[in-house]
C-alpha cells in the first residue's frame, strides 16, 4: 500500500502519478493512456484556443471516464516594448542572414494565452475534475468560479513562501517543483532564478509548511525517485520528462533525438525561447545568446523572433532554434507506451517503498 494516500484519494484516481501538463508537448492521446492506466491524465491548454479546448477535451470523454486534469497558465499579458522588441532582433539578424531571412519582417506573434473569462466559462461547461495552475492562480473571481464546479484546484510552487501563498489562497495540493524539472519555472512571487531550490531540499520543506497533500516534481523519471518523493513527504509525484519518450507524446523528430541522447545532453534554465526561465536541452541558440538572455522580451513575446529561425532549420533536422525541453534526468527514460510507463512507474516504486517497509 502506499504510504500516504491522500491525493489518490482526493483525486479519485489508483495512482499517485500525474503527468505533467506540457504545453505542445501532449494532447488527449496521452492523457487518456495515463488516465486508463490508474495515474492522472492532464491535457495543457496553454497553446490551445477555446474551441480546440473543447474539441481535445470531447475526445478523452469518449474515450475514459477516469478523472482528468486541465491545465492553464495564469501569467500577466505582457506589456509590448518597441525597443526591447527591436533589439532582440537585432540580437538574431545574424541567423536571419545565414538563412536568406528577411529580419525586419513580421513575426508570428505568441498564442500563449493566460486563464481568462472564456477559458473559464469553458470550465464551468466541461467541469474537469481537476483543474491545475502555472505561474500561480488566476483572479479570485475566476477561481472562485472554478471552485464552484467541484474541481479539485492544483498549482505549482518553486518556494516555500509561494506554497504558503497557494494554500491561503484555497488550493487542494500543491506541486513543489524542484529546479531539476523541464520546461518552465512555475514561479511567482520571485525573478530569482539563481536561487531556485532542488527537489530534494523542496519537498520536505513544503511539506512541513502546508497541511494540504504535497506533489513532489522534477528530477523524477523512475521508480527510485517516486519512493525517494514519499520518503520526503510526498502524496503523490507529477513526471513530465519521461512521458516525451511515449509516443503520444506530440514532440518534433529533433526533440525526441535529442531526448534519447540522454545524459550525453546536458539542460541548462534558459529564457531565450518564451522570456521566462525554463529547462530545455542546451542547443546552438542557447549556447550563442543565452542561456539567460537579459535582453529577450517578457514573457511570452520571445519566441515570435525565433519562430522564423526554426522554420526554416527544422525541416532539416536541425534543432539548432527549437525549444528542447527536458528535465534533469532524461537519461533515466525509457521508450514505451504511456499506459506501460505509468504502471511500470508505480510498481517499481510500490516494490520499493514496500521493501524498505519491510527492513
Amino acid at each position: 500500500m502506499w504510504p500516504d494516500q491522500r491525493v489518490m484519494q482526493m483525486l479519485g484516481i489508483d495512482l499517485p502519478i500525474i503527468q505533467a501538463p506540457m504545453a505542445g508537448a501532449g494532447l488527449s492521446d496521452l492523457a487518456v493512456a495515463v488516465a486508463e492506466a490508474g495515474g492522472l491524465g492532464s491535457l495543457p491548454c496553454a497553446l490551445l484556443t477555446p474551441d480546440q479546448l473543447r474539441t481535445q477535451f470531447g475526445v478523452i470523454r469518449q474515450r475514459t471516464a477516469r478523472p482528468i486534469n486541465v491545465n492553464f497558465f495564469c501569467h500577466r499579458p505582457a506589456t509590448p516594448d518597441a525597443a526591447r522588441e527591436a533589439k532582440w532582433r537585432r540580437r538574431l539578424e545574424p541567423y536571419y542572414q545565414e538563412f536568406g531571412l528577411d529580419p525586419n519582417a513580421p513575426v508570428p506573434a505568441s498564442n500563449r494565452a493566460p486563464f481568462d473569462e472564456e477559458f473559464c466559462a469553458l470550465v464551468e461547461e466541461l467541469r474537469p475534475e481537476v483543474v491545475s495552475f502555472h505561474f500561480g492562480l488566476p483572479k479570485q473571481r475566476l477561481l472562485n468560479r472554478v471552485v464552484a464546479t467541484g474541481a479539485k484546484i492544483m498549482s505549482s510552487a518553486t518556494t516555500v513562501d509561494e506554497a504558503r501563498w497557494l494554500e491561503a489562497e484555497g488550493c487542494h495540493a500543491i506541486i513543489a517543483q524542484g529546479a531539476e524539472a523541464g520546461g518552465h519555472r512555475g514561479m511567482f512571487r520571485t525573478e530569482e532564478i539563481a536561487t531556485q531550490v532542488g527537489t530534494l531540499s523542496l519537498v520536505p520543506q513544503v511539506v512541513d509548511a502546508v497541511r494540504v497533500p504535497v506533489i513532489a516534481a522534477g528530477g523524477i523519471a523512475d521508480g527510485r525517485g517516486i519512493a525517494a518523493a514519499f520518503m520526503l513527504g510526498a502524496s503523490a509525484v507529477q513526471i513530465g520528462t519521461a512521458y516525451l519518450f511515449t509516443p503520444e507524446a506530440t514532440i518534433a523528430v529533433p526533440h525526441r533525438r535529442a531526448l534519447a541522447a540522454g545524459s550525453g545532453r546536458e539542460t541548462a534554465l534558459t529564457n531565450v525561447f518564451t522570456g521566462r526561465p525554463a529547462r530545455g536541452i542546451v542547443n546552438r541558440i542557447m549556447r550563442d545568446v543565452g542561456p539567460i538572455a537579459a535582453d529577450a522580451p517578457q514573457f511570452p513575446l520571445a519566441g515570435g523572433a525565433l519562430a522564423p529561425l526554426r522554420s526554416a532549420s527544422e525541416p532539416g533536422g536541425s534543432e539548432d532554434f527549437m525549444s528542447l525541453w527536458s528535465g534533469q534526468s532524461a537519461g533515466l527514460s525509457r521508450a514505451m507506451p504511456a499506459g506501460d510507463l505509468t504502471r511500470n512507474l508505480a510498481d517499481q516504486a510500490l516494490a520499493l517503498l514496500v521493501r524498505g517497509s519491510n527492513r
